[in-house]
């Protein structure tokens, strides 16, 4: 399967992950993920929005400001597994609890946010000038 928006970057989406939390498997990304090709430099689980199937994870390269993200075409609702396949580092942590937060330390690791660690952010490897649509 592939994004069918012209805006999006199209990527194969592949099974990943196994979600069986009863709040849903959606979550939001930033187009700078999605669009741009980053990698998710900031990730939170916050409480789901009732009935919608929310996971309650979002997901940003990290310097996204409040300005970008009042904006409601700067980001989009997805399934979580095809957030996982824009940027597969974040599988390890997405079966976290409600409250947790990470971010990217270098290009492949995220640890628990402490409010002080710089945010490292770089392209997804998957992504070339090939993969991006205009």
């Amino acid at each position: 399967m592939e994004t069918k928006n012209k805006d999006f970057i199209n990527i194969k989406v592949e099974q990943l992950i196994e979600w069986d939390d009863d709040t849903g498997e959606g979550c939001m990304a930033s187009n700078k993920i999605t669009k741009d090709g980053w990698k998710v430099g900031y990730m939170y689980r916050e409480v789901p929005s009732p009935n919608n199937p929310d996971s309650g994870w979002r997901f940003f390269k990290g310097d996204e400001d409040d300005i970008y993200l009042e904006d409601p075409d700067n980001w989009h609702v997805f399934s979580l597994n095809t957030i996982c396949n824009y940027d597969p580092d974040i599988i390890p942590y997405i079966h976290e609890k409600i409250g947790s937060s990470y971010i990217r330390t270098d290009s492949h690791q995220l640890q628990k946010d402490d409010g002080q660690t710089p945010i490292y952010m770089t392209k997804q490897t998957l992504i070339n000038e090939d993969n991006i649509t205009d």
